[in-house]
């Protein structure tokens, strides 16, 4: 899986360094795909991760086989 970050992300993953790409994937990987209520083209993931127990939640779109990540962030 190949991501692209959004400037946001870019910004906000200096704050959130214990959010990695592997983490992104797991949580994209073992979530159901849900719409988000603001953007149409957008899809959020929730799932919690196993290591921490923590529940992440991830933005993103789908760019043909890409994925652009607008944002991921801890729900707890």
């Amino acid at each position: 899986m190949k991501f692209i970050y959004s400037y946001h992300w870019k910004k906000q993953k200096r704050y959130r360094t214990e959010i990695t790409d592997d983490i992104i994937e797991m949580c994209i990987n073992d979530s159901i795909k849900l719409k988000d209520r603001i953007w149409n083209d957008a899809y959020n993931a929730i799932a919690k991760i196993s290591p921490s127990g923590r529940t992440l939640k991830v933005v993103y779109k789908e760019k043909g086989k890409d994925i652009k990540i607008i944002t991921a962030y801890w729900l707890d």
